[in-house]
């Protein structure tokens, strides 16, 4: 598999450190609200890459950290913790919302078909070995106190920016304009490892350490559990485009210094999901989350198709037309699956498969190529000299990588095919997989009283009944054995 790897920007050949074992590091969210689509974008390409790679036969071990203490409101070091924030919000305890919050984007996950990480290891049950690691950069020189904080000193590295080329005096200071620069720093790019009473008296979670009451920096977090459940050398860290700088710059830097080594070969980063008005974030415009799309009817994995059909390098569009788009594509995918049949007992034939599983590969080879992939499934669609049950196991097979529950939603489809008799024809209406069953036996029912009007000729009634199902929403197909409808 060739992956482009942030730190060298190229595709590389991805090899693993120890032989067919894959250890693997996804930084997990924030637990201080729900996730909106743009972070679960990062979270399902992710989950691509993992099933990928062990559907290519490696070992993957995934560990995914959940922030429920330290991450500030900026990524610089400076405002409130995101979740004392959130606990003002909703007046509750930090571990309250902690606990909802995780339950709540793990709930998300599973809609999208998310598989849930080996290891999840929220930030507070790691303590001691944020303490161990701050000690252990100061005894090296890597680390100073200064204002009650412990802070990691970037010039001791021969370099610190390994993602992108700065150059160190044409950095603003934290990034972001709106960040005031801390005078406890000797040097403006230096991060705290630790902080203190002496500054965010009012933080709710503290511990005890050597340099007093206080809790831990938000970058320290990712690099003692990948150490804790990885050992020393990780062969893959994924997160979002934004975690680049300077989240993932610090964990290298703080890692590499605590090791002595190198401490992670590849680097796989998400870019953004925007809204026509830009990055999409939770503090602009409509807030778009899994329980948003799904009261608007759509099923969340059309959500993980409409990501999918696009390059995890690329920037991606939300839009509702896009996603409308992506709905119309889904539900034609599975009606064509639909019209396959799983009950022949015919075994597949597992040599007239294999150029079509060479072609899926090499698509997942190049650079994690999901919109090829999934022109993929059509490829199999049209095979020629491939049986119903070739068909299926490919399908099947696919979709282990994929996550779209094509079979199961295919079955639905089958299930909701409603089939009227009528003299000597057949009229089939065939309704989406998740079609509401009131809603369904309704539109069936107006759609057999259009079918006995175009057989009587009375295409007044015909279109009148069409514009009806219409306004409300429903679109029509007419095949040459019935009608397809879904709902828009």
């Amino acid at each position: 598999m060739k992956l482009y790897n942030s730190l060298t920007r190229r595709k590389e050949i991805f090899t693993p450190r120890f032989g067919n074992q894959v250890s693997m590091y996804t930084c997990g969210p924030t637990v201080y609200h729900f996730a909106h689509i743009g972070n679960l974008r990062s979270y399902i390409m992710e989950d691509v890459l993992e099933k990928a790679l062990r559907w290519e036969g490696y070992d993957v071990k995934r560990v995914m950290n959940i922030t429920d203490v330290g991450h500030l409101s900026s990524d610089a070091d400076e405002g409130e913790d995101k979740m004392l924030k959130g606990a003002r919000r909703e007046h509750k305890t930090v571990m309250e919302i902690a606990k909802f919050y995780t339950d709540a984007f793990f709930a998300d996950c599973a809609k999208l078909n998310i598989k849930t990480p080996d290891v999840v290891e929220p930030a507070t049950n790691c303590i001691e070995d944020y303490i161990d690691m701050v000690t252990v950069l100061l005894d090296k020189g890597y680390a100073y106190a200064a204002g009650g904080n412990i802070y990691f000193d970037t010039s001791r590295l021969d370099k610190y920016y390994v993602f992108n080329d700065f150059a160190q005096d044409d950095l603003a200071v934290g990034v972001r304009d709106d960040v005031e620069a801390d005078d406890n720093k000797r040097n403006k790019a230096d991060f705290v490892l630790w902080f203190t009473k002496s500054k965010f008296e009012d933080q709710a979670l503290k511990w005890d350490s050597p340099w007093g009451v206080g809790y831990p920096g938000w970058h320290i977090e990712c690099s003692c559990i990948s150490k804790k459940h990885l050992g020393e050398y990780l062969d893959l860290h994924c997160g979002g485009i934004d975690n680049m700088f300077p989240h993932h710059t610090n964990e290298i830097a703080q890692s590499e210094a605590y090791l002595g080594h190198k401490w992670c070969n590849y680097w796989f980063h998400v870019h953004h999901l925007n809204t026509n008005d830009g990055k999409m974030s939770k503090s602009k415009g409509e807030f778009l989350t899994v329980s948003l799309l799904e009261e608007k009817g759509y099923d969340p994995l059309v959500y993980r198709l409409f990501c999918l059909q696009s390059h995890y390098r690329k920037g991606l569009v939300f839009t509702w037309e896009n996603l409308d788009n992506a709905a119309v594509t889904y539900q034609k995918l599975l009606t064509r699956i639909a019209a396959l049949n799983p009950d022949t007992g015919a075994e597949p034939d597992l040599e007239a498969v294999k150029p079509y599983q060479a072609k899926f590969q090499k698509s997942l080879d190049n650079d994690l190529n999901t919109s090829m992939a999934v022109t993929n499934l059509y490829d199999v669609l049209k095979g020629k000299g491939l049986t119903d049950a070739d068909k299926l196991f490919l399908l099947a097979d696919f979709d282990r990588v994929l996550g779209l529950n094509l079979l199961q939603g295919a079955e639905k489809v089958r299930k909701s095919a409603k089939t009227a008799q009528s003299g000597t024809g057949e009229y089939r209406i065939t309704a989406p997989a998740d079609a509401d069953p009131a809603l369904a036996e309704e539109v069936n029912a107006l759609l057999l009283r259009r079918y006995e009007a175009r057989k009587a000729k009375d295409w007044a009634e015909s279109d009148r009944i069409r514009d009806e199902l219409s306004g409300r929403g429903i679109v029509l197909k007419d095949a040459k054995d019935g009608v397809n409808w879904t709902k828009v």
